[in-house]
């Protein structure tokens, strides 16, 4: 009987947690970017951008500004790529077009609908997070 009384207890926790309608909202630390550059122009923030859009985006379904989750973290792909134009311009192709085998076995999806434009500040900014100066 106590088994039984313990067992319904936990059933009861756990079909009152899965049920819950209460919208507790989790919020994301996506870092500050730690950006020592040459002054950028007044309305266009690029790092800045990108944050915002990395943030709003399923990024972070696979990726975390510190923590390996399925994909690495976000810094640690910061460090691995120096911060130009060029790894500015791969990073893009590969949040746009999908990419494998750098990270391990897990193929990071294709995001086809993000823009050039945005998949290079969402790139900037990743590439931002070891504090590397932004190139020219």
């Amino acid at each position: 009987m106590y088994k039984n009384l313990i067992s319904l207890a936990i059933i009861a926790l756990v079909a009152s947690a899965c049920g819950s309608k209460s919208e507790t909202q989790t919020t994301e630390d996506y870092g500050t970017p730690t950006t020592e550059t040459a002054p950028v122009k007044a309305d266009e923030d690029l790092v800045a951008q990108g944050a915002a859009l990395v943030k709003k985006s399923d990024c972070n379904t696979c990726h975390h500004v510190t923590n390996t989750l399925v994909g690495p973290a976000h810094t640690e792909v910061a460090k691995k790529y120096e911060f130009t134009n060029e790894n500015i311009e791969l990073m893009a192709d590969r949040i746009m077009k999908g990419s494998s085998g750098i990270w391990g076995q897990v193929m990071m999806t294709p995001h086809p609908d993000v823009s050039r434009d945005d998949a290079l500040k969402m790139a900037r900014y990743v590439l931002s997070l070891d504090g590397e100066k932004e190139p020219d």
